[in-house]
């Protein structure tokens, strides 16, 4: 099959061009500074040549968007909602022109756009939307708007002929340098790797396996259209997380971080506390429901697999 993948240069967009590279599908990525045989210009925002590639191919996994690993400023933020929906505008607007659209369409999302809460899991029959929770910063409301805009763009293009899944991905952990497992194992690794604000909130994830085994099942399943959360089946406390974590490194001690701490540290890493302080309970109903298996459904497992395929 072909299979074109937009913004796909980043850590997901080279899991998955690696694992459907091996599986025998021809692949295609657009990024603004291709580097590669198979990569071609386009600026994710207005219509161009590269729009030929998404006439005639099998697949579309757009994963365009600014990385949300930066300070929360109203710039950034803004880059944010820019990135996302303006890529998704454009290329809900090259199925709709082609002559021979491709037959689905996986458009990237997050697990962010479901309520911070303790007391039940996110699934998608049952989650609570983000936005109007009680005690947590204004701002974050802004990320879920991101998310249900990324999601809406989607929805609106005039796409008859394309089915449409919006992944309401969780972090993806693979060994890959400069990924979220690597920025956790080096913090664990340096002793700083233990609970943040007391660690009650959840973290959501996925083995990178699993992950891209969750997108070729979706491809295949032409009766599952719409939002499906990517996601482990067992989130668990970020105290918890972190120490499982730990474990798989060897590491005796994490030192606690308060809320004030945590703020300091990622004010130093060039990042926003709400990727450590937000709890995402999300599970995947819909993957579930229809059958899928994982591979690593508990993070102590999934830990000690990433952890030694680090080391080697």
């Amino acid at each position: 099959m072909r299979v074109v993948i937009p913004g796909g240069t980043g850590q997901v967009g080279a899991m998955l061009r690696r694992a459907l590279k091996a599986a025998g599908h021809d692949v295609v990525v657009l990024s603004r500074r291709p580097g590669g045989p198979d990569e071609v210009a386009w600026d994710g925002r207005t219509s161009g040549p590269w729009a030929e590639e998404i006439d005639g191919s099998d697949i579309v996994i757009n994963l365009a968007g600014r990385s949300v690993s930066c300070r929360y400023t109203e710039a950034n933020l803004r880059a944010m909602m820019d990135s996302r929906v303006d890529s998704a505008r454009v290329v809900g607007e090259a199925i709709a022109a082609a002559e021979r659209p491709p037959r689905v369409w996986l458009q990237m999302s997050t697990a962010t756009i479901y309520a911070h809460r303790f007391d039940a899991a996110n699934d998608e029959a049952r989650g609570l939307i983000g936005g109007a929770e009680d005690g947590v910063p204004d701002y974050w409301a802004y990320s879920v708007e991101i998310a249900k805009r990324w999601e809406q763009t989607q929805e609106a293009a005039a796409t008859p002929y394309t089915r449409k899944v919006a992944l309401r991905a969780a972090m993806v952990m693979s060994p890959d340098r400069g990924g979220v497992f690597s920025v956790l194992s080096r913090m664990a690794r340096l002793g700083l790797g233990g609970p943040v604000a007391g660690g009650r909130q959840y973290v959501s994830w996925i083995h990178e396996r699993d992950f891209v085994r969750a997108v070729e099942f979706l491809v295949e399943r032409e009766d599952i259209d719409g939002p499906v959360n990517l996601a482990a089946p067992t989130p668990l406390p970020q105290r918890e997380f972190m120490r499982e974590l730990r474990t798989a490194w060897r590491i005796p001690v994490g030192l606690p971080a308060t809320k004030a701490m945590a703020e300091l540290g990622a004010f130093a890493l060039r990042s926003d506390t709400e990727l450590l302080l937000k709890s995402r309970r999300v599970t995947p109903g819909r993957l579930l429901d229809a059958g899928f298996t994982f591979e690593q459904p508990e993070w102590g497992a999934a830990a000690a697999e990433l952890t030694a395929r680090a080391r080697a």
